[in-house]
Formats: structure tokens, C-alpha cells, sequence
């Protein structure tokens, strides 16, 4: 099976908070397959899973702090995400005290395999978004590392090629050195003189990841994020599009 191309919402934020219904009819007719969400502009997961449906959309996955998978929380999160069809449950950055050192981070990854475990039951997996920190060498060692290599394969790897190529690493070496775990990718550019670069235009080496992706990283969905401007959010979404059609990255 062919990865599937989907945006993450965040990229139209302004829209969705301003019309998310609209808003999806729009990402729909561009021709993206899913949506991944970044918070829910007060709707309920039933009118959420309404409007997909409406607009012949899945969710592939959400980013939600990683509070909202511990404790009393959790089965709340897992109801929620249930009706909305969502079952990969993305953390898409960590409070300072969970990553300030090597032991944090190996404390973290612990708690991710416990998350893991008891999300399993339900269908769900939960996975980890990178920002461009998680490259930087701590103590000798790249965080990014630290964290993969003490986490269960349940752990989802949700590398964001633009933020690793700013945090100085290209994202195909670690979708393969942690085969089968990218299941979910954010697919951005990142360019050292063309901050609003889309894809396509700066200097993510794309065919190698998409290689990569295919080969051994598991990969269901590609999902494209955009969070600089040259365009309306809209029409930087489209372009960013057509630039994966061209790459050969859309399938009926």
C-alpha cells in the first residue's frame, strides 16, 4: 500500500478557527485523504467525525499533550478519539523537565512505553513529533536517539523532516535505523535562505526520505505541515500539494 498524503491542520489554523467546516471542504477539494488535528475549535467529536465523513476525509492522527494520555484523562482522550475514527495519538512536543537531560529523556521514553501498553487494548498508538531540539547532541548524544532507542516499536516516530534538517539532521538515516516506526511523517521544507519555502523548494532530500519511507519505515500517511508564509495558508497547502502529486506522492 502506498502512503496516503494528509495535512495537519495547524497550517490552516486561522481558517479552521474561523470556519472549520469550510475549511475542510477546502483541504478536500484539493485533494488531500486526511486530516491530522491540533486541538478542536470547540466541536464535539461527533460533529467533527460528521464533517469528514461530509467531506470524504479519515483522521490520520492528532498531536495532543501528552497530559491528556495519563492518569484519569486517558479514557476520556480514548472516547473522544474513538468517534472521531483518530487512532494515533501524537505528542508533538514535551514540557521542559521531561527533555532537560539524557535521564529525562530515558524516564520519558518509559512512559511512553506505558502509554503504549495500555493504549494497545484499545486500538490506539501514541508516537512522538520532533522539533528541532531533539537533534541537538546532549552529553554526546542526539536526544532524538536516546529517546527511539529506549522506546518499544509501538512507539510511533512522527519525524518532521524541516524541523530535523533545521536541528542539522536529515530525516531518511533515522527512518532507517528504526525500521517499521514511521508510520505517520510530517512531510515540510526547510531551507537556509527561504524561510516560507514549500516543499519541493528548499532542501529536505525528499526522494531519499520517501525511499526510506517506503522501503522499511512502515509508512501509512504522509502529512504535509506548512508554518511560514509566502501565500495564503490555503494556497501554500495547494502548492505544497501539487508538489507531492509531482514527486508521485498522490494516488487515486
Amino acid at each position: 500500500m502506498k502512503p496516503k498524503v494528509g495535512v495537519q491542520l495547524y497550517s490552516v489554523r486561522d481558517d479552521c478557527k474561523r470556519d472549520l467546516p469550510w475549511t475542510l471542504a477546502e483541504v478536500a477539494k484539493i485533494g488531500y485523504q486526511g486530516v491530522e488535528f491540533a486541538g478542536y475549535y470547540d466541536y464535539d467529536a461527533k460533529t467533527l467525525r460528521r464533517m469528514l465523513d461530509e467531506n470524504g476525509l479519515e483522521c490520520c492522527g492528532t498531536h495532543i499533550g501528552i497530559d491528556h494520555l495519563l492518569g484519569d484523562n486517558l479514557m476520556r482522550t480514548l472516547e473522544f478519539h474513538q468517534i472521531l475514527g483518530c487512532k494515533y495519538l501524537i505528542v508533538p512536543g514535551l514540557p521542559e523537565e521531561r527533555r532537560a537531560s539524557l535521564t529525562a529523556w530515558r524516564e520519558t521514553a518509559q512512559l511512553f512505553n506505558e502509554i503504549a501498553e495500555r493504549l494497545k487494548p484499545y486500538g490506539f498508538r501514541t508516537g512522538y513529533h520532533n522539533h528541532w531540539v531533539e537533534f541537538q547532541p546532549m552529553e554526546g548524544e542526539i536526544p532524538w536517539d536516546v529517546f527511539f532507542s529506549n522506546t518499544s516499536p509501538e512507539v510511533i516516530m512522527q519525524i518532521d523532516t524541516g524541523n530535523a534538517l533545521h536541528g542539522g539532521a536529515h530525516a531518511e538515516p533515522f527512518v532507517r535505523k528504526y525500521p517499521g516506526r514511521a508510520i505517520t511523517v510530517h512531510c515540510k521544507e526547510f531551507s537556509s535562505t527561504n524561510p516560507n519555502a514549500v516543499i519541493g523548494e528548499g532542501e529536505v532530500h525528499w526522494q531519499e526520505f520517501f525511499e526510506a519511507c517506503e522501503a522499511v519505515g512502515g509508512t501509512e500517511w504522509y502529512i504535509v505541515e506548512q508554518e511560514t508564509y509566502a501565500h495564503s495558508p490555503l494556497e501554500t497547502i495547494r502548492l505544497c500539494f501539487e508538489a507531492m502529486r509531482r514527486m508521485g506522492k498522490v494516488h487515486p
